[in-house]
């Protein structure tokens, strides 16, 4: 038997289980198809049945408490705090099985390809920054009591993630092995991780661009959020106004920087000033758009999906103009891109 097919015997074992809790008692499973998936190990399955449709995801099996759960738990706490994310209908977690509302198939990056004009992108960018607003005021006693984020964005974690970067893109993908070479990149990305590190927290989606906004009868819905960490409130907004897969307009981009700035309380972010806070976006910008070059390179490497390569030259490109016209970038601006360029 096929592991594909064997899956399929496993969801629909799973959700007579269901309807045996008298969830969903009334609906007749039909038909099971595999979903494309994401760049994560999770497998995902749209299931019919007479009335509706639901999406099953499959993951490694977990026996710990329902609360600590990375997805189940995260899910709850965000809900509880007005954020818009699916639905969970039933779960079998020591088996590795969720069984979600069906978001459909439209993500933000799919909607946004019908918007014809720079003040329907703003529009449409606006609503979600408020919903990403909501997310970084949630307050932070509220945060520590849930016992479900322990982890955050600091100095190693920006280091590791951007000599993953160094391994797949400048080692398998550049094939620069000079361990002098590459010791000279890590110290001069360094003190632009020394300063994220150093900045007031909140907690961040961690993943926050077009492909994970699900839009579903006009709304806007948060997915893949189960990594969610302390980090600074830049992460999320740079995952989101930076993002890989989709180009948006520059004074559309401004102007929502500048919103987020004037619509956070200084309290939660920290800086003095907009001079300041977009200094650290930038610093923020070139973490977050360098990890996922890394990111796409690995995926290539070792699953054989060339998706993603047609985003590494965006990226790059995006990077340089971050860098450009300012002079704390300059010699690692040099570096990267004489050796990008060569290669």
């Amino acid at each position: 038997m096929k592991p594909e097919q064997a899956e399929r015997f496993f969801i629909e074992e799973l959700f007579n289980k269901t309807q045996d809790k008298n969830i969903l008692k009334e609906e007749k499973l039909e038909e099971v198809d595999k979903l494309t998936g994401d760049a994560s190990t999770r497998r995902y399955y749209r299931i019919f049945t007479n009335n509706d449709s639901f999406v099953v995801s499959l993951d490694n099996p977990f026996d710990g408490e329902i609360e600590k759960h990375p997805f189940l738990g995260v899910q709850k706490f965000l809900a509880q705090n007005r954020i818009k994310v699916p639905e969970i209908i039933d779960h079998n977690l020591s088996r590795g099985y969720l069984l979600q509302e069906d978001l459909g198939n439209a993500t933000l990056l799919q909607h946004i390809s019908g918007i014809n004009s720079t003040q329907e992108e703003f529009d449409t960018y606006k609503i979600i920054i408020d919903q990403l607003l909501e997310l970084h005021r949630i307050p932070k006693t509220a945060i520590e009591n849930s016992n479900l984020f322990q982890l955050k964005f600091d100095h190693q974690k920006y280091m590791d993630e951007t000599r993953f970067t160094f391994k797949y893109f400048f080692n398998f993908f550049n094939k620069i092995t000079d361990e002098g070479m590459i010791k000279d990149f890590e110290n001069l990305f360094d003190p632009i991780m020394a300063r994220l590190a150093s900045q007031k927290m909140v907690i961040t989606h961690r993943d926050f661009h077009s492909r994970n906004i699900m839009v579903k009868n006009g709304k806007f819905i948060f997915i893949d959020f189960q990594d969610a960490r302390w980090g600074i409130p830049q992460y999320d907004l740079v995952s989101l106004l930076e993002d890989c897969y989709y180009d948006l307009k520059e004074e559309n981009r401004q102007k929502l920087k500048r919103y987020y700035f004037d619509n956070l309380d200084p309290s939660i972010h920290g800086q003095k000033n907009f001079a300041e806070f977009e200094a650290l976006y930038c610093d923020m910008a070139i973490q977050r758009v360098f990890k996922a070059v890394g990111s796409f390179c690995y995926i290539y490497n070792w699953r054989k999906d060339d998706r993603y390569l047609k985003y590494i030259g965006f990226a790059m490109e995006k990077i340089r103009r971050i860098m450009m016209d300012n002079s704390k970038y300059s010699e690692l601006k040099t570096k990267l891109y004489q050796n990008y360029y060569a290669n």
